[in-house]
């Protein structure tokens, strides 16, 4: 099965050459690669995240598959979905998914159930795929959205996608795809945005939960942040570091109501 792209012409270009001119803008050709275990990535539009999302894939050395994990804004299907065989396209081109290691996730874990449904609107992890798209078309994905606040259930889906990781002999970087709080003016947005920040580079999945329950800060992708350093703690992770850090009024002027945006990697 192909996934067609649903938000083209909406958050990024409709068009090839619109798409590679708009994605190469936020590229930085002299970052220096890392291996990276787990990232955190935007998803807004580009005009407005597309500037940290091509700051955080600059920075990654480019894995054999990326397994992106994003919330299910829609409400449409599973509240665990993983798609396990097809394609994914947008304007520039397509990914295959990695069909043997999404069996083994899904073999893994109890709750996550192949949907494919889920994804057929959702723009969270689509939006990913152009700056992946820029550096390879080789690169294979496994797309997981979540639509679930249960803490118990991050730390299982987590751990299940680390073992199945475990028993891959190539390279798997996990990626969860979020933006930071939304609406409200630039200086409280960077001061709830910095608490939750805090503890993804302190690799502390149950701070994060509880901090942005506690501070009502309104990460729409926390879950798959928080399953992500889950699965990066299992699988060794030492460090994560900030790669940038930025808010959407610094694009629009609209310091009243803005949306915050984090890159991070943790290695």
């Amino acid at each position: 099965m192909k996934r067609r792209p649903a938000v083209a012409g909406h958050f990024y270009s409709a068009s090839k050459a619109g798409l590679s001119r708009e994605v190469q803008k936020y590229i930085d050709p002299s970052a220096v690669k890392e291996k990276a275990i787990g990232a955190l990535s935007p998803h807004a539009g580009l005009i407005y995240s597309g500037a940290v999302a091509g700051a955080v894939y600059s920075r990654i050395e480019f894995p054999h598959t990326f397994i992106l994990i994003g919330p299910n804004h829609t409400g449409i299907g599973k509240p665990f979905s993983i798609m396990t065989h097809g394609e994914w396209e947008v304007p520039t081109g397509s990914l295959k998914i990695d069909d043997v290691l999404a069996e083994k996730i899904l073999e893994r874990s109890e709750m996550i159930e192949e949907d494919t449904f889920a994804h057929s609107m959702e723009h969270s992890l689509e939006v990913q795929l152009p700056f992946i798209l820029y550096f390879s078309s080789d690169v294979k994905i496994v797309p997981i959205t979540i639509m679930s606040d249960s803490p118990d259930a991050c730390k299982l889906v987590g751990e299940a996608i680390a073992d199945a990781i475990k028993d891959t002999e190539y390279s798997v970087t996990i990626v969860a795809s979020s933006d930071m709080s939304h609406y409200e003016t630039d200086s409280i947005s960077r001061a709830k945005d910095k608490k939750a920040i805090d503890r993804v580079l302190s690799l502390d999945p149950k701070g994060l939960y509880e901090t942005v329950r506690k501070e009502g800060i309104s990460m729409c992708g926390f879950i798959p942040a928080t399953i992500m350093l889950y699965s990066a703690n299992k699988l060794g992770a030492k460090e994560a570091v900030l790669v940038k850090y930025m808010t959407s009024g610094e694009v629009n002027n609209d310091y009243d109501h803005v949306v915050g945006y984090a890159g991070i990697l943790v290695k």
